[in-house]
């Protein structure tokens, strides 16, 4: 599929994993399939959500490549890459080069802090390891070694690196990083941002987990966003800001998939030593999907 512009809703999209560390190919397939055709733009497999740092290889790989297969071209998919070192990260962005991705959601771990032109390097040799779009992530919160403004605004003078999603939960961060990098790089809300207000300074759409039990609704703030219908996409961001807050509340994958669940998405657990989601969160969850309209059409 050509780049001709990420843009949209791109749910982050949960690992199904069974009890002998399968992925379970059935249910991520139908978790596809039906986030398709509630109009999402995009699918991201491998982000936070996707629990990518509690996956081996393989695991990784077919997570992926049953997104791939299962999305048949109609929405880009935009795979997750994450290492600590710039040999494993360039690995795997050929291997989902390879099983036909259309773009790279590059993210850092590191052990031990990095300097700024170290920071700078990992992520330029992603970008020189394809022609597929990257966009980068940053999430102060969770990553030892961000990427600072000044080295997004080298790394955005390389043609591949189009797009940043950050998770800094400071909008005025964005629209600094906005002011500095032109159109060169555009900006993807994450949950930790109010969607409609990063897209009311031009942001280009929401790459969060939480889209993954929220898709129509997502998709209708998007659409109202970009119709400037501002008043209307600020009473429903309103709402919708619920699942924003419980997804800040407890673990990433253990309410996203405790949410699935509940929607007859039988995604299982996430996976040790992390925790599945409380009765209290289940039914934090459940309330709040409720209120939304988004268990009325679980089959």
């Amino acid at each position: 599929m050509a780049d001709e512009g990420f843009r949209g809703v791109f749910p982050y999209l949960v690992s199904p994993i069974d009890e002998r560390g399968r992925v379970k190919d059935t249910v991520l397939t139908r978790l596809v399939g039906d986030l398709v055709e509630a109009g999402v733009h995009g699918l991201t497999p491998l982000g936070s959500t996707g629990e990518f740092a509690y996956l081996n290889r393989e695991q990784r790989r077919r997570v992926v490549d049953v997104v791939v297969q299962a999305t048949r071209r109609r929405v880009p998919v935009v795979a997750g890459v994450a290492a600590t070192t710039v040999a494993d990260a360039v690995e795997q962005v050929k291997a989902y080069e390879t099983l036909g991705v259309d773009g790279i959601l590059a993210i850092l771990e590191a052990y031990f802090p990095l300097t700024e032109d170290g920071i700078v390097a990992y992520f330029a040799a992603i970008a020189n390891a394809t022609a597929l779009p990257v966009v980068l992530y940053t999430n102060p919160q969770f990553q030892r070694s961000d990427l600072t403004l000044p080295a997004i605004e080298r790394l955005a003078r390389i043609d591949n690196i189009r797009y940043l999603k950050d998770a800094s939960s400071d909008t005025g961060r964005l629209l600094g990083i906005m002011n500095a990098v032109g159109d060169r790089i555009r900006v993807f809300s994450a949950s930790a941002h109010i969607p409609a207000c990063v897209m009311l300074i031009g942001g280009v759409g929401w790459m969060a987990g939480p889209a993954c039990v929220v898709p129509r609704q997502s998709v209708q703030l998007y659409d109202l966003c970009r119709a400037g219908q501002w008043e209307e996409a600020m009473r429903l961001q309103r709402s919708l800001w619920r699942i924003n807050r419980v997804f800040a509340k407890y673990n990433l994958a253990a309410c996203i998939k405790g949410g699935l669940e509940l929607q007859g998405y039988e995604v299982g657990a996430p996976l040790p030593p992390q925790m599945p989601l409380s009765d209290a969160g289940r039914a934090e969850v459940k309330g709040i999907l409720a209120d939304l309209g988004a268990l009325e059409s679980v089959r």
